[in-house]
């Protein structure tokens, strides 16, 4: 025969789970403090500026003329 469940524990498993799952992504949205999350951006922005200063425009044979 197939074991004896607690459904109240397996509920309050359940519920606890997904709380720990909830607080992880409060975590992550909302832990990182302001002057990093800024650092960060400014770290980004910087990186796609320099990237779109590198680009090279490719004219194809119909444009040139």
């Amino acid at each position: 025969m197939g074991d004896v469940v607690n459904l109240n524990r397996a509920r309050k498993e359940r519920a606890k789970a997904k709380a720990e799952k909830t607080a992880a992504s409060n975590r992550v949205q909302f832990g990182t403090p302001k002057h990093l999350r800024k650092k960060g951006e400014a770290e980004r922005k910087k990186t796609e500026r320099e990237i779109e200063g590198k680009r090279l425009d490719h004219e194809t044979p119909d444009d040139a003329k």
